[in-house]
C-alpha cells in the first residue's frame, strides 16, 4: 500500500513539473507582491501577524496539495512580511534587491547547484573565480587575494580571524590542525570598544575569551583612537571596522595597518556594509590603507543590494584561509580548478556567486559607484531634512547611517515607537553615548527623495504624538 502511495506522489510531481502550472502560480503571486510593495505598510499589521496561526498544525500524516500550499503562503505569508524591498525601510542595514539579481537567483535556484567542488558544479566554480577577481579589483586589494562565499559577514569575520589565528600560531611553531588549541601559545586580540556584536560572537566560537581581548578607546564617532593602540607584536590579531554599525565611522586603516605590519600582527577589517565605499571615487578616502590588512569581511546583500545570504570573506593569503577551512575525506574529489569548499566553513552550500555575478555585471564599476554615492546622498538629505524639523542629528554623516534624537530620551523612545507602528517607514533604535537614539540606515537602491520626504513627515507626526504620550 505504501509503495502505491509513493508511486502516486511521484506521478503527481512529474505532472506538476511537466505542466508548469505550479510555477506559473508562484510567478503570479510573486508579481502581485512586487506590484504592491510601494503601497503596503512597511511593517506587517497585528492582524497579519496573528493570521500566521493558520500555519500552526501538527505535521501532516499524508502529502498535501501543492497548489494549496502556495495559496497559503501568498494569502497569509505575504501580508506578514516586512517590506524590505521597498524604499522606506531603514532598519538593520538591510538592503533591497535588484531585479536582475532576483531573476538570476530564480533561474539558479532551478539549477539547484552544490557549490562545494568544481566537479559538483563547474559553472558555479567559474562564477566564483570571476567574482573573486572583480571584487579584488573593485576594492583595490592585493593581487592574489582569495574570496570565499559564505552566508554573511558574521561567518566571514569568523573565517578571517580563524585564518589569522592559525597563521600566527604556525609562525610560532604550533599547528592548530594537528595539535588543536589546548596548550597553544596565548594570542592577543585588539579591537575598538564599539566593535560589532558579530566580532565578539566569532571570537567566542574560535576559543577567545574576554581575558585575551584588549579594548581600544574610541572617539566620539566610534573610531579607534590610534594613539591609544597597545604595543602590537607577532601574537596579535587586530580587528578594525569599515563602518561603525551606528555612526558608519571608519577606523584609520593606514595608521593601524602600518603599526601592525611592522610587528607581524594580523589585521582583519570588518567591512560588512562600509567596504563598498572603496568602489566610489567620492568615498574611497574612507578606506585608505585597507590594502595593508590581511583579511576583510563584507556583505553583498547590504550596500550592493544583492539577494540575502551573500557574504564574502577575502584573505590576502590563499593558503592561510584554505588551511583554516580545511576539509578532508577520501571521497572528496579536488580538481585543478576552483574548489569552493576550501575557502568556506560549509562543504555543501548553495550557489551564491550566480546572483552576485549578475549584480556586479549589471551595475558595472560606474553603476556600483553611483549606487554607493546615491545611498550616501540620501542619508545626507535625510539628516538635513530632519534638522530643519528640529530633530538632533548626532553623528557625522559620512556614509549611510544617521543617528537622530528628540529633545529628551523619553520623547526619543516614544517617537521611535510611533514611527515603527505607523507603517509609513521603519527605523531601529540603539544607544549612543549612553542615550537612546533613532538609527536610520539608508541601504535600498529604491529609496527616492519622495520616500525621504514621506518618512520625514512620519517622524514629525510620530514626535507630535509622543508629546501627548509623554
Amino acid at each position: 500500500m505504501n509503495d502505491i502511495k509513493k508511486e502516486t506522489l511521484q506521478d503527481e510531481i512529474h505532472l506538476e513539473t511537466a505542466s508548469k502550472d505550479l510555477f506559473e502560480q508562484a510567478k503570479s503571486y510573486a508579481y502581485a507582491y512586487m506590484d504592491g510593495i510601494y503601497d503596503r505598510v512597511v511593517f506587517p499589521t497585528e492582524c497579519a501577524i496573528e493570521s500566521l496561526t493558520v500555519f500552526d498544525e501538527p505535521l501532516p500524516g499524508n502529502p498535501c496539495n501543492a497548489v494549496e500550499i502556495l495559496r497559503l503562503l501568498h494569502e497569509y505569508g505575504s501580508p506578514a512580511t516586512v517590506a524590505q524591498t521597498g524604499g522606506r525601510y531603514f532598519g538593520f542595514v538591510n538592503g533591497s534587491v535588484y531585479p536582475v539579481a532576483l531573476a538570476a537567483k530564480w533561474l539558479s535556484d532551478v539549477w539547484d547547484q552544490n557549490s562545494g567542488l568544481y566537479v559538483m558544479s563547474p559553472i558555479v566554480s567559474h562564477f566564483e573565480s570571476i567574482c573573486e577577481r572583480w571584487l579584488v579589483e573593485l576594492f583595490g586589494l592585493p593581487v592574489g587575494t582569495v574570496a570565499g562565499f559564505v552566508s554573511g559577514t558574521s561567518t566571514a569575520t569568523m573565517c578571517g580571524i580563524a585564518a589569522g589565528r592559525n597563521k600566527i600560531l604556525k609562525n610560532l611553531n604550533w599547528d592548530v590542525v594537528e595539535k588543536g588549541m589546548f596548550g597553544a601559545p596565548k594570542l592577543r586580540i585588539v579591537l575598538g570598544e564599539q566593535a560589532h556584536a558579530s566580532v565578539f560572537k566569532a571570537l567566542v566560537l574560535l576559543g577567545f575569551g574576554k581575558e585575551q581581548i584588549e579594548m581600544v578607546p574610541v572617539d566620539d564617532q566610534g573610531r579607534m583612537v590610534v594613539e591609544q593602540l597597545p604595543e602590537l607584536d607577532n601574537r596579535t590579531i587586530v580587528i578594525a571596522q569599515a563602518g561603525n554599525v551606528n555612526s558608519a565611522a571608519f577606523d584609520h586603516f593606514d595608521k593601524i595597518c602600518h603599526c601592525a605590519n611592522k610587528t607581524g600582527a594580523w589585521v582583519h577589517i570588518d567591512g560588512a556594509f562600509g567596504l563598498w565605499s572603496a568602489a566610489s571615487g567620492n568615498k574611497r578616502y574612507l578606506t585608505n590603507g585597507i590594502e595593508g590588512a590581511d583579511s576583510w569581511s563584507v556583505d553583498a546583500h547590504k550596500t550592493l543590494n544583492a539577494p540575502y545570504d551573500c557574504g564574502i570573506i577575502l584573505c590576502k593569503s590563499r593558503e592561510a584561509l584554505a588551511t583554516a577551512m580545511q576539509a578532508s575525506g577520501s571521497y572528496i574529489q579536488y580538481s585543478e580548478k576552483r574548489d569552493g569548499m576550501l575557502y568556506t566553513p560549509e562543504m555543501s552550500r548553495r550557489n551564491r556567486a550566480v546572483e552576485l555575478w549578475a549584480t556586479l555585471k549589471f551595475l558595472g564599476q560606474s553603476g556600483i559607484e553611483q549606487l554607493v554615492d546615491g545611498l550616501c546622498d540620501r542619508a545626507l538629505q535625510f539628516a538635513e531634512q530632519l534638522r530643519t524639523k528640529g530633530f538632533h542629528v548626532l553623528n557625522e554623516v559620512v556614509f549611510n547611517q544617521v543617528l537622530v534624537s528628540c529633545d529628551t530620551p523619553e520623547q526619543t523612545r516614544a517617537t521611535l515607537e510611533n514611527i515603527q507602528k505607523s507603517g509609513e517607514c521603519w527605523c531601529g533604535g540603539t544607544i549612543w553615548n549612553g542615550q537612546p537614539v533613532i538609527r536610520i540606515s539608508v541601504c535600498s537602491w529604491r529609496t527616492t527623495v519622495a520616500d525621504l520626504y514621506r518618512s520625514v513627515d512620519a517622524f514629525v507626526k510620530a514626535r507630535e504624538k509622543s508629546r501627548i504620550m509623554v
